[in-house]
């Protein structure tokens, strides 16, 4: 209930300043770019907190309790992306002056055909991106108040859609601006609290693994309903796990692939060969009363690659050392729960008395990576496919050239008076970016060394909702809890809004009032606008309900990828090579961008299962990470087609370039659209 007051106080705070900033935004200008009055700190604030989304928030913390060393790519590649943005892109676009991006595609090349390519790629990005939002609105909804995952997607969804409806883009700038900082504060005041109660260092070296679970309750796992978040993947050290409520085991499966040198065990010998381990000492449950349990070996209940166990059953689970199975290294099992249920799990290994140890002793958490592949690069999410340098590259041109080409995040840079201000803006947006990132890593880290137990279940993406309420004060975990809740909805709703307004002034500019009707006038414009926002707020809610399994900062980088093959070459080309014509933009935008976006969405149904395939591992890699070849696609087709269809370059080209980059005292400069 607490942490529930704390979201209800920050949603109060943005519908409140939104209705405020309504009385202010009466113009077309107003609503799309804000009168082109806004000056360098508070824009600066506004896009920070427009692009802190629940991916920065909540998604790289659950990246890097998920597989360490590898996700700081993410943090990195957010905030470098702006580096590429002030050196090649900030000034030349501000200074050309348009409303959206497909604006400038029509002025840079005098082609109102290029613009229905360039209005496309805007929905793209845009819907991609609008998924993530909405799965942290349900993951923190679910979280703080025990909601169904959809229902939190409607209710934030909604009231979001209201607040840009209310007041279009100068309406959110203050919004965007306020929510930055109470990310900065929600995300590192907690975390200070908690390092300092915990004392919190770096993991030894030496040890096996520091992800193991306390006595902290029950492990719930869903069903394959949620595949494939009902996968539960063993420790690789013998286990005891107790279902108080049974559970339907669908497939039981090896962790890995064997080596063509390592025998060809099935599932079925790995566990008969195991040795058996004997239990000493009581099961007891959450709240230490001991349990009466029925005792068995996993071999004793599966039938093939099934299992189903009884209630009240306390189950040995062992995979064999590399001595006994004849592999090199241990192979854990696998389970996909056919239902939902819950299950504790404790050590085996310590608990048939060797060393002198009884008892119940915690166990590694299921789905934990070792500390091993944790702590060093290429673990567990560059090297899933086996290519774990491609992988990393790829990711990285994403990130820093996908920050460059994002829609929603470019279309503020027209708020600004001048180019000198956007380029002086974008200095002050990295630093603002760097500030907040240096602490979600550290929330990764304390989500592994405290709350293990996300791992089973899966929702390591919650992990800053979820670890504060280990606090000894129940009171004081509950609200830290809420104030990092309220940062996490202030960090979906900001980016929400700014998707809102991206997508709807390309449909109610771009697409109404330059396509269907170039006669509309600015008040038919609003109103296309603000159904336009209805709309797609809708549309994006039923997007987000398909995503529940997908990790929040994973997706983003999609959008990310689709972004750096499409609008970034788009973009650096247009601003900066007068050789660039309509024809080769167009086929560089749509080979790169549509090849992305296309491997992409294999990749994710593939994960899903709604494809069947067994596609080379390399394959996989390609599609899962497409920007090392899709933005070099782009590039080379523009330049390509761009050198066969010479005869399109613009004849006012120098003229364009002069606007472009000349400073403004010069005159030369003027805007594509007044407002």
């Amino acid at each position: 209930m607490i942490a529930l007051l704390f979201v209800i106080a920050i949603t109060v705070a943005t519908v409140g300043l939104g209705i405020w900033a309504t009385g202010k935004s009466k113009s077309t200008s107003d609503f799309f770019v804000a009168s082109r009055s806004v000056g360098v700190g508070l824009n600066a604030a506004a896009i920070s907190g427009e692009y802190l989304s629940a991916a920065s928030f909540m998604g790289i913390a659950g990246l890097v309790m998920k597989n360490g060393y590898d996700s700081l790519w993410y943090p990195v590649g957010y905030a470098a992306g702006y580096l590429f943005l002030l050196l090649f892109i900030a000034g030349p676009l501000r200074r050309f002056g348009a409303y959206t991006i497909p604006d400038f595609a029509e002025g840079r090349f005098d082609s109102s055909s290029f613009r229905k390519i360039a209005v496309t790629f805007v929905l793209f990005i845009g819907f991609f991106y609008t998924m993530p939002q909405m799965k942290g609105a349900g993951v923190t909804m679910a979280s703080i108040m025990n909601w169904p995952y959809w229902m939190g997607i409607a209710v934030v969804g909604t009231v979001i859609t209201f607040n840009v409806v209310l007041g279009g883009m100068k309406g959110i700038t203050l919004v965007q601006a306020f929510q930055y900082w109470a990310k900065v504060f929600a995300i590192s005041v907690p975390c200070f609290v908690l390092m300092a109660v915990f004392q919190v260092g770096t993991p030894h070296a030496a040890s096996e693994n520091n992800a193991r679970l306390k006595s902290d309750g029950a492990i719930k796992v869903k069903g394959a309903t949620a595949y494939p978040a009902n996968v539960v993947t063993m420790p690789s050290e013998p286990s005891w796990l107790y279902f108080p409520k049974g559970a339907k085991i669908g497939k039981i499966e090896l962790s890995r692939k064997l080596l063509p040198t390592e025998p060809k065990l099935t599932v079925g010998q790995l566990i008969e060969n195991a040795p058996k381990v004997v239990l000493k000492g009581p099961i007891r449950d959450a709240k230490g009363k001991e349990v009466k349990a029925n005792y068995h070996d996993l071999s004793q209940l599966v039938r093939g690659d099934k299992a189903e166990i009884p209630e009240n059953t306390a189950l040995l689970v062992y995979d064999g050392k590399p001595e006994e199975t004849g592999v090199k290294t241990p192979v854990s099992l696998k389970f996909q729960f056919a239902e939902a249920t819950e299950f504790r799990i404790w050590s085996a290994a310590r608990w048939d008395g060797a060393g002198g140890t009884h008892g119940q002793v915690e166990a590694i958490a299921p789905n934990a990576p070792p500390d091993a592949k944790w702590l060093n690069p290429f673990g567990p999410l560059t090297s899933k496919w086996g290519y774990p340098v491609l992988y990393t590259y790829s990711l990285i041109i994403a990130l820093v050239c996908g920050t460059a080409g994002l829609p929603h995040i470019l279309v503020r840079f027209y708020t600004n008076p001048d180019g000198r201000a956007a380029k002086r803006t974008t200095l002050w947006v990295m630093v603002m970016l760097g500030g907040f990132y240096v602490f979600t890593p550290i929330w990764g880290a304390l989500g592994r060394a405290l709350m293990p137990a996300l791992y089973a279940s899966n929702a390591t993406d919650s992990v800053v909702i979820k670890v504060p309420t280990i606090l000894s004060d129940p009171l004081m975990g509950q609200i830290f809890s809420g104030v990092t809740s309220a940062g996490a909805f202030a960090a979906f709703m900001s980016t929400f809004s700014g998707l809102l307004v991206s997508m709807s002034g390309a449909f109610a500019h771009d697409i109404y009032g330059k396509i269907l009707k170039p006669s509309a006038s600015p008040e038919s414009r609003l109103v296309a606008f603000k159904l336009a926002a209805v709309g797609v707020g809708v549309v994006s809610m039923l997007l987000g309900l398909f995503v529940e399994t997908f990790d929040i900062a994973m997706m983003v980088g999609w959008a990310f990828a689709i972004g750096a093959a499409s609008y970034f070459p788009l973009l650096l080309l247009g601003a900066w090579w007068r050789g660039l014509t309509k024809t080769g933009a167009a086929a560089g935008m749509l080979l790169g961008g549509l090849a992305s976006l296309t491997a992409i969405i294999g990749s994710m149904l593939l994960d899903k299962k709604v494809i069947a395939a067994d596609l080379p591992p390399l394959l996989r890699a390609l599609m899962e990470q497409p920007a090392i070849w899709g933005v070099p696609l782009s590039l080379v087709t523009m330049y390509v087609v761009s050198r066969a269809t010479a005869k399109e370059i613009p004849a006012d080209v120098n003229l364009k370039m002069l606007r472009l980059h000349a400073p403004e005292e010069l005159g030369l400069s003027k805007n594509y659209i007044e407002g």
